[in-house]
């Protein structure tokens, strides 16, 4: 049996990409099973459920989902883990005649699932040197060290971000070339897949964020968060800085009760789906679909299709 080629639906966070991931599961339901595999970072955590939208058991609506709730929020997310893991689920979703369907806005992840991402090496005690630097001098001045010697890993690199910035001045450190050097690039998609790119107007996108930012917190995210801190999130390195549950951990810390988080939770999404566009759009291999139009998940298959 061929192996069939994946699809992979991907765009800005609030766009809508389950929904469409369902509907073209539902289309698709007396030609081929369907499964999906998560590529969304912070819905790789058990627990961490409304600041994620993660879909229900049962609103998956029995469709296999994969790479979702496979760590505790302790434990470190990588991109390295997730491309072994995804890439292994792919291939044995291909091989037994579904669709692996990828599904998420999580950027690094996607590329380094459907791209030839070899990750540079890295070395306990040179990364261990540079984290303590970062607790000596701070995250923004260890920002301007990156950009002193990576000007171009320091644009791409959010100042606040000092997982990334460690990252990148061990690999500098290690080859001797700039981090973007690291990268993967932009070709043939692995196993041909077909992607397909969710996006809305930004202001209507906008509206959305903040409906779901309303949702979110009225739905519980205060309390989800109050117990995964006795289940040790504040000692996880990428899960305590997950959109919402950072903005909550640092509103509780101030004496807050979690709800002054709301704003700074919106804002902080708005600004991450600007990043994540501007990310998506430099991908020529992506065909963009408007959500506000209806029939999107027939589209999809079409082009799908055309490709197969």
């Amino acid at each position: 049996m061929t192996p069939v080629r994946p699809l992979a639906v991907v765009g800005p966070t609030g766009t809508g990409k389950s929904a469409l991931a369902l509907a073209i599961a539902d289309l698709l339901a007396h030609e081929r099973p369907v499964e999906v595999v998560n590529a969304d970072a912070m819905q790789l955590y058990r627990g961490m459920d409304i600041g994620t939208a993660k879909l229900s058991l049962h609103d998956r609506r029995g469709i296999p989902h994969h790479q979702l709730d496979v760590l505790d929020v302790t434990e470190t997310a990588t991109v390295a883990r997730y491309q072994q893991a995804a890439s292994a689920d792919i291939e044995a979703i291909a091989a037994r005649g579904a669709l692996p369907l990828v599904v998420g806005g999580s950027m690094l992840y996607i590329q380094s699932l459907l791209d030839e991402w070899t990750f540079p090496a890295t070395d306990a005690t040179v990364r261990a040197r540079w984290e303590d630097r970062l607790a000596e001098i701070g995250v923004a001045a260890l920002h301007r060290e990156l950009a002193r010697v990576d000007a171009a890993a320091a644009e791409s690199i959010l100042p606040s971000d000092g997982r990334r910035i460690v990252r990148a001045l061990e690999v500098v450190e290690l080859t001797g070339r700039p981090f973007a050097a690291s990268a993967p690039r932009i070709g043939e998609p692995r196993w041909g897949a077909v992607i397909i790119g969710l996006d809305w107007e930004t202001a209507v996108l906008d509206e959305r964020l903040a409906q779901r930012t309303d949702m979110m917190f009225a739905d519980g995210l205060v309390d989800e968060v109050v117990g995964l801190l006795d289940r040790g999130l504040r000692d996880g390195v990428t899960a305590a800085r997950a959109l919402g549950y950072a903005q909550v951990i640092a509103d509780l810390d101030e004496g807050g009760d979690g709800s002054g988080a709301r704003e700074p939770t919106f804002v902080g999404t708005r600004r991450y789906v600007r990043r994540q566009r501007s990310w998506f759009r430099r991908d020529h291999r992506i065909s963009w679909l408007d959500g506000a139009a209806a029939g999107n998940a027939d589209r999809a298959l079409r082009i799908w299709r055309d490709v197969s």
